[in-house]
């Protein structure tokens, strides 16, 4: 006699149940899911206990007869799909028809369905799989699934449950991911008469977020959209200074499906890169439209992932649609980022004593700043400006070494027209006081035009250590100032020898020297290590390395890879390696540690270390970059500050370093005002 069995119905779905219900939030998945296909607009989801005592599950869609609920909880049966074809080209959540009956196997489960509010309802009890009363009951349209009990006949299930913080958190993420895929619903989710989520359902995506991460976070996203021959996708991503700890945050809808793809969200991640710190991701909502038949959702237990036709044509287009988005969207921090209130102007009127005082009108201006800031702002009104209609040029007179200010200079500018800057302020603020000498600046401490840092030389060499390296940028026009995305600031000091202290008519920035160099750097390097023939210099000693006899012979057959970097490197004996050139741009008291640190580099790479070039040459740059910059507590001069500002502007990315840290956060006048409590 065989051995071999067909295990009875009952057992047979309490071992689907196994698959299907892993937790109280794969039963808050499928009945929610269930709601969704019923082309329901409102769907509430009660549950107490983590889910473990009760979940209710309340929808206003289509509803089901009294022959359809019965039908519901056998096994395979389904009204999504009817035919073998129908699976290449699935627009449901569900259609396995396996859902029902796993979960009745492990619950108390009560179900009450209507398919019009005129109509009698169906009413239906069952008990561990086991179909019970079955009765008519008055309902409105629509269908309310409640569970209770789970897995209280499958202890050992029971026992291994997480906290209930945990349950909760699992059930609300999920709820999260199908608010954010279906906009046009309204959601309604509680725990023990707690609310947790709820969503207008006007179908607006953004507003859905704002339910989900808060309004601040909204007001921080940006929106992204794109599109191929064969896929569509829009959404929104947040801004580099709002990130969490990991990757929960970024979700990926296809086909108002949430699905958990590695290849997207890689695709994601990349176009972030270098605009995020490591460790720290994005908050992504990422729609994407596409015919069924070049997705298979039919890969996973729980439909949770997918595969995709043309994946890698995808996942290059949405990588290159972030990185535009962002290009576009970014801006500097600000970590006081409020809308000023409107002032509330009040009118005191006193019958009885009319003292006819009335104070002079004192309108906020731009902050003008010292003569030689006046002149580079007067002649940009000059070129830009429409209602500028006469500006003198003011040409300071220099005697014995120092830049004076006539008072004759101020008088021409106050006669002048500019509409810009109000008459009283001119007169407040150029008339010259007659009890201090004229103004002067010490033609050293005087700002100079845009040059590299290493073109202007200190008095103290050691001052300059660190900054002679700088990469050489041609000089700054009006042009390219009006097109860099960071304005002009002027430095005014340092904190620390750390941070620069900038100002312009916007306000107060904070300058992280380091990373602002970094960054500058970081560009420079890359367009060097692009270069097709990159020149080398002699070294005066030839450098040798020495490895294991594996990475000696790893790194014997990828020496053409090291000299596309410039090296010139070749065997030396044995397991030991000579390196007699380097390009000459490498950054100076540090080329044995980045020749060694490009050894490791190759030495890291896997089988196909030719493809993986183009990252090799950004490690490269990144590290080199970190080397080759200025470090904190190292004090700079008003002209090297100056000077560094002006090269960040010029950067195609002046909001963060390579590793992702921010460069400059600013501060708005009212900001500081703010505060200083001076505006509540």
């Amino acid at each position: 006699m065989g051995t071999i069995q067909v295990l009875d119905e009952h057992l047979a779905n309490m071992i689907a149940a196994g698959e299907v219900v892993e937790r109280p939030a794969s039963v808050v998945k499928e009945l929610v899911e269930n709601a969704i296909d019923a082309s329901a607009t409102t769907i509430e989801i009660h549950v107490e206990e983590g889910g473990l005592e009760m979940i209710r599950i309340v929808d206003n869609g289509k509803g089901m007869d009294r022959e359809d609920c019965q039908l519901a909880f056998e096994r395979h049966a389904t009204s999504k799909i009817s035919n073998a074809r129908d699976l290449f080209r699935i627009r449901t959540l569900g259609f396995r028809g396996e859902a029902l009956p796993s979960i009745a196997a492990v619950s108390r489960m009560e179900l009450t369905s209507s398919t019009s509010s005129s109509e009698v309802g169906t009413h239906l009890l069952i008990e561990g799989g086991q179909l019970g009363t079955l009765s008519d009951k008055a309902a409105v349209k629509g269908t309310e699934v409640c569970v209770r009990s789970l897995f209280f006949n499958t202890p050992a299930r029971l026992k291994y449950m997480k906290s209930i913080a945990t349950e909760v958190g699992h059930i609300s993420d999920y709820v999260n991911r199908l608010a954010l895929t279906h906009p046009s619903i309204s959601f309604l989710l509680t725990h023990n008469g707690k609310t947790l989520l709820q969503t207008s359902g006007d179908g607006k995506l953004l507003h859905v977020m704002a339910a989900i991460y808060g309004v601040q976070v909204a007001k921080l996203l940006l929106p992204i959209a794109g599109e191929t021959l064969d896929y569509k996708w829009s959404g929104f991503l947040s801004k580099t200074e709002v990130t969490r700890a990991n990757r929960s945050y970024l979700s990926t809808l296809v086909n108002g499906r949430y699905v958990r793809s590695y290849s997207i969200n890689n695709a994601i991640m990349r176009g972030y890169h270098t605009l995020l710190p490591i460790g720290r991701y994005p908050i992504v909502a990422l729609q994407i439209e596409m015919d069924p038949s070049l997705v298979d959702v039919n890969v996973h237990p729980a439909k949770l992932e997918a595969r995709f036709s043309k994946e890698d044509e995808l996942c290059s287009a949405i990588e290159q649609s972030v990185k535009e988005t962002l290009r576009q969207g970014l801006g500097i921090v600000r970590p006081m980022a409020t809308q000023p209130k409107a002032k509330v102007v009040t009118q005191v009127v006193q019958p009885q004593f009319d003292l006819q005082i009335t104070k002079p009108d004192t309108p906020q201006t731009p902050l003008l700043a010292a003569s030689p800031r006046l002149q580079e702002w007067m002649a940009k009104q000059e070129t830009t400006s429409k209602q500028v209609d006469v500006v003198p040029h003011i040409v300071p007179s220099i005697e014995n070494g120092t830049v004076k200010e006539s008072a004759a200079n101020y008088e021409m500018l106050e006669s002048a027209k500019v509409e810009a800057i109000p008459h009283e302020i001119v007169q407040a603020t150029f008339q010259p006081d007659e009890t201090k000498a004229p103004e002067q600046l010490d033609i050293a401490q005087a700002p100079s035009p845009v040059h590299p840092l290493h073109e202007i030389s200190s008095e103290d060499n050691s001052a300059t250590a660190g900054t002679d390296q700088l990469p050489p940028h041609p000089e700054a026009t009006n042009e390219n100032e009006t097109d860099s995305p960071v304005p002009v600031m002027y430095p005014v000091g340092q904190v620390h020898g750390t941070y620069i202290v900038a100002q312009n008519d916007e306000g107060m920035y904070l300058i992280d020297q380091h990373a602002a160099q970094e960054r500058i750097f970081y560009e420079y390097f890359m367009d060097k290590l692009a270069e097709e023939d990159i020149s080398s210099q002699i070294m005066l000693f030839p450098h040798t390395v020495e490895y294991t006899a594996a990475e000696a012979s790893k790194l014997e057959k990828r020496l053409s890879l090291l000299q596309s970097f410039g090296l010139e490197i070749e065997a030396f004996g044995g397991r030991t390696f000579i390196v007699r050139a380097h390009p000459h741009w490498f950054p100076e008291g540090a080329e044995l540690e980045v020749i060694e640190e490009l050894i490791q580099f190759v030495l890291e790479t896997g089988e196909n270390a030719q493809a993986n070039v183009v990252l090799m040459r950004e490690k490269a740059a990144i590290m080199m970059s970190c080397k080759a910059s200025i470090k904190a507590n190292r004090f700079l001069t008003n002209a090297e500050m100056e000077s560094l500002l002006n090269q960040l502007r010029k950067t195609s990315s002046p909001y963060t370093c390579p590793h992702g840290r921010p460069i400059v956060i600013h501060f708005t006048g009212y900001d500081l005002e703010k505060m200083f409590k001076r505006v509540m």
